[in-house]
């Protein structure tokens, strides 16, 4: 690739990170929640259930900071701990995704429907190719993260 070709695909990139950014931010106001945690709720959100070690360990947070974001989704009804008997300091988390839809799905079915409507505008081929990039700039970031984080 030639370096302008890269100098331009690397602007349209921090553009799409700065712009998916800001309107995260904006979509957690409006919901009442910090961006941290409206992003932490849509990784619990993919889980039937979480352990707060499990989110410690895909988030790169510490025990306590995960427990300040169980206790505020918790206050908000998003979410529900569940203790084991056999080892109180074991708590399964439980999202509760009706609460969680009511809240975030009016603001991200506008947001769906512009995408769909933009992805309908590619090729079958050209979205293989933009989700190849989108699961390999994935992968380069998590294992980015997991450097930074254990380090």
């Amino acid at each position: 690739m030639n370096k302008d070709k890269l100098k331009q695909f690397r602007e349209a990139s921090r553009q799409y990170s700065d712009a998916s950014i800001f309107m995260h931010e904006a979509i957690a106001r409006k919901a009442g929640l910090s961006n941290a945690d409206h992003k932490y709720l849509g990784l619990i959100l993919q889980y039937d259930t979480i352990t707060a070690g499990e989110i410690a360990k895909l988030t790169g947070l510490t025990t306590g900071a995960v427990t300040g974001l169980i206790d505020r989704l918790e206050k908000k009804e998003l979410l529900k701990r569940q203790f084991i008997r056999e080892d109180r300091r074991k708590v399964i988390i439980i999202p509760d995704r009706e609460n969680s839809m009511k809240l975030l799905g009016p603001i991200f079915d506008e947001l769906q429907q512009k995408t769909i409507q933009l992805i309908s505008t590619f090729s079958e081929a050209e979205t293989d190719i933009i989700e190849r990039y989108f699961k390999g700039a994935t992968a380069i970031m998590k294992e980015t993260a997991d450097q930074l984080n254990n380090t």
